[in-house]
């Protein structure tokens, strides 16, 4: 794959669908702007599709699992044990992104990237693993170069499955014991920003620990040397091969114009990375909700936006995601099924005529 040639390919919005979609919006029975964010939606997703009226269809959730050699540094409350675990809870249906995803009417597709452990073979589970687990980024590159390239590869082919497959949402999704803090030293890298106003407690650490996290991202960006103007050397000395893989969804999504949801903290440090190469890759994007984890405001910050939902949440997985595939499908409902004035035969105006008064002589 000629990822600099995929990253040049991003396309524009449709122009001509978003005009015709804010013409339908002016037709539809309600007060201009009444909908709010709603219209504002539906009219996006029309510029991502080229369809004035975007149909409704398919949702997946891409969920990418992969282990962080940086956990060794005792920056999480729980061990890498812990990844292998959930990755066969998201099998058998029984995380909370399996619940939400029913829900929302979404699809949870499960993606070994980078597990360290070998994971029994399962007709759900895609194989894509490029290694077991990153190295341990304090001391050394997380991935090769090739690693990292090969798993941004895998993440364009699970978008380019997904236009075959026709969907139409696709929301990211992510595990791995320790992602936290390589999406943090990515948003320190990459926002730019001070570590301390990117690192969170993750999975519930101590004060002890945080301040050890902090100092293990601190030690590792003044070791790699990482500038916002090489996304991928930090992509690739400081992420996840989980990240990595949703960096190549982010751009595969946009590269097919299928209109791509961001969940929280780890699946952001992986959409900056795809923004950092072309920030295009913005115009095929909504942003679902704001975690706890404070980078995640930051990154709101340098986007100059506001997510859809503010739940004080931070569990991952691709849970604020699927909640918010139901304001968006909502958007793209109410735009296609409500009636317009015409059609409902009712006045788009009503004028307020003063009644006339005759006076009689006498």
């Amino acid at each position: 794959m000629n990822l600099s040639k995929l990253v040049s390919s991003i396309p524009e919005l449709h122009s001509k669908a978003i005009q015709e979609a804010q013409k339908r919006q002016a037709q539809l029975t309600k007060p201009a702007g009444s909908l709010g964010r709603l219209e504002t939606i539906a009219v996006q997703v029309a510029g991502i599709t080229g369809q004035a009226v975007p149909s409704l269809g398919k949702k997946r959730v891409i969920l990418c699992a992969g282990d962080h050699g940086v956990a060794a540094e005792g920056v999480s409350a729980f061990p890498s044990t812990v990844t292998p675990m959930m990755v066969l809870n998201f099998l058998k249906g029984g995380a909370a992104i399996n619940a939400l995803a029913r829900q929302a009417g979404a699809e949870v597709q499960v993606v070994d990237v980078g597990v360290a452990a070998e994971l029994p073979k399962n007709r759900q589970l895609i194989q894509a693993k490029v290694a077991k687990g990153t190295r341990n980024f304090k001391v050394e590159s997380a991935m090769t170069e090739a690693e990292c390239q090969k798993a941004i590869e895998w993440g364009v082919r699970l978008a380019d499955t997904a236009k075959k497959d026709k969907v139409k949402w696709v929301v990211l999704g992510e595990m791995g014991i320790g992602n936290t803090t390589s999406a943090a030293a990515l948003m320190a890298a990459l926002l730019p920003c001070a570590v301390e106003d990117v690192t969170g407690y993750g999975t519930g650490i101590d004060r002890a620990q945080w301040m050890n996290k902090c100092r293990v991202i601190q030690e590792a960006l003044q070791f790699h040397r990482l500038g916002v103007e090489k996304p991928l050397e930090a992509l690739q000395k400081v992420g996840g091969l989980e990240i990595a893989a949703l960096t190549g969804v982010v751009l595969g999504c946009a590269k097919n114009r299928i209109p791509l949801v961001v969940d929280g903290f780890i699946t952001s440090s992986a959409f900056l990375v795809a923004h950092r190469l072309n920030p295009k890759v913005k115009d095929f994007a909504f942003f679902s909700h704001r975690s706890e984890e404070p980078g995640h405001t930051k990154f709101y910050e340098m986007l100059g936006g506001e997510p859809l939902l503010n739940l004080q949440m931070r569990l991952g997985e691709g849970t604020g995601g699927a909640l918010a595939l139901n304001i968006l499908e909502a958007a793209v409902r109410a735009h296609a099924q409500m009636a317009t004035f015409e059609s409902a035969k009712v006045p788009k105006k009503i004028e307020n005529k003063k009644e006339k008064r005759v006076s009689k002589t006498p």
